[in-house]
């Protein structure tokens, strides 16, 4: 099952700095969106306030038309699933058992249901022989396609992906935006926050470029990137195409 989400007229204040200033942000259900941008410039706190990691001084948040903000913290974040940069993986745990935990604990799904869930989104990732190794053991991109599967076995509504490609080496990047693009050609709704221009042009259904906290311009792939509108969207694909 996948879910739309829309953010409206989201402001957030951090130590002092305005960091989002009325963003609007909007995937359809099983599309993607893409969220573009220099460094520093909102993305990935946007991110934290659509699963109320921060919890926004304005605007709202809706899934599938209702308001996500009255609803328990905790059984939204089991509707959206979030792969950061860091793989954030228990090191001490097999990778069957770091993707068995939150089905047990949030969904109470019984010791061998988890361990069958796990193996089935192993399979999904590419990763079926690596169930009973420790994340130690597995490349950059192995840990990083074992976070998606933990957070896929939670059968979220819309994923997340913040920058989930910067901290792998350049080799291990493609089978991580394959992985990626697998998942919203299957009809995965997904936010993804990216600097790899390729993946954004070629998989976005909608492409989101933010500055200093605010959206700058927002359309179709073909639109941001053959006839970007704005000086600040022309200088910035200038620098990263």
């Amino acid at each position: 099952m996948s879910a739309s989400l829309t953010g409206t007229g989201l402001h957030l204040r951090l130590g002092g700095n305005q960091i989002l200033r009325g963003v609007d942000i909007h995937v359809d259900a099983g599309k993607t969106t893409t969220v573009i941008g220099p460094s520093g410039s909102g993305k990935s706190t946007l991110l934290r306030v659509l699963n109320r990691l921060h919890e926004p001084d304005a605007g709202d948040i809706l899934i599938d038309g209702d308001s996500v903000l009255t609803e328990n913290p905790d059984r939204l974040r089991q509707r959206i699933g979030m792969v950061f940069q860091q793989f954030n993986l228990f090191p001490h745990r097999t990778v069957a058992d770091n993707i068995a935990l939150g089905p047990r604990k949030l969904r109470g799904l019984s010791k061998d249901a988890a361990r069958t869930l796990a193996l089935e989104q192993l399979e999904v990732v590419g990763l079926t022989g690596k169930a009973d190794s420790r994340p130690a053991n597995l490349s950059g991109g192995q840990q990083q396609r074992v976070a998606i599967a933990r957070a896929l076995a939670m059968k979220p509504d819309i994923m997340f992906f913040d920058e989930a490609t910067s901290a792998l080496d350049p080799e291990l990047v493609k089978g991580v935006l394959a992985l990626m693009s697998e998942l919203a050609a299957g009809g995965m709704s997904m936010i993804v926050v990216t600097h790899e221009m390729g993946f954004a042009r070629s998989v976005s259904d909608h492409v989101v470029f933010m500055d200093g906290g605010v959206v700058v311009e927002a359309g179709s792939p073909d639109e941001l990137f053959d006839n970007a509108g704005t000086p600040r969207l022309r200088r910035f694909l200038d620098q990263v195409l």
